[in-house]
């Protein structure tokens, strides 16, 4: 059976500015302040790779959690400690964030980033592999939420434990779903994580324990509540 194509309600993609866009929820919705525009220099200074979350996609975690009441939250994928800054804040004083960075270089200089944001007592950073270190978590339903934002090869291997994690209502969210646009003809792209990422669409959209959707913010924000 083939989807009906129902029209958005949105102007057509052609008329849309999304840069533009982008622009006036960045001014209006998520400015950064000088704690996270130095995390961004330093890291571009450290010659760490320009892929932190686009604040308007930051904002939207962090209002996502706050909603949620998140508490005890796990992050796959620290880098420069700049999506782990906006999810830090997003938690109450007795929160605590858990993110996962296998690059021990990479850790270190996140740390120096939550020390300087005055959230070093709410994060830990931790360094190995995240599949085993998610694996060696417990119990099964203690975490509020999960931050998907790594190696995107092991999405659907992440997608596994964080089912396992997280409580009834808690919360499943996963940058780059729509990487790049690619995945709306994933096998003609030529790009393997394309794939993969649709393929992890697929598995989350069909999952009968997750309610789940993507949201239309930077590279696509799938977004899932754990039934």
């Amino acid at each position: 059976m083939t989807d009906t194509l129902v029209p958005s309600g949105a102007s057509l993609p052609s008329e849309l500015d999304h840069d533009r866009l982008d622009g006036y929820v960045r001014h209006h919705f998520a400015r950064e302040d000088d704690c996270l525009r130095e995390i961004r220099r330093r890291a571009d200074e450290a010659g760490l790779p320009r892929i932190q979350l686009p604040p308007a996609t930051a904002r939207t975690v962090q209002l996502l959690l706050q909603a949620a009441g998140a508490r005890r939250v796990v992050e796959v994928g620290t880098l420069a400690g700049y999506s782990a800054t906006w999810i830090g804040r997003a938690l109450p004083p007795d929160g605590q964030l858990t993110t996962l960075e296998i690059d021990p270089e990479r850790a270190a200089f996140a740390r120096q980033s939550l020390e300087a944001a005055g959230l070093a007592a709410r994060v830990e950073v931790k360094v190995g592999d995240a599949v085993e270190t998610l694996a060696a978590m417990g119990p099964d339903g203690a975490l509020d939420a999960v931050f998907l934002d790594a190696d995107k090869e092991r999405y659907a291997a992440y997608l596994e434990e964080a089912a396992r994690l997280l409580r009834p209502g808690g919360l499943l969210l996963a940058d780059n779903a729509f990487w790049k646009g690619l995945v709306l003809s994933p096998e003609s792209s030529g790009d393997e994580r394309a794939v993969l990422i649709h393929d992890f669409n697929q598995r989350l959209a069909a999952d009968v324990r997750f309610d789940a959707t993507i949201l239309h913010v930077g590279d696509g924000l799938a977004a899932a509540v754990r039934r």
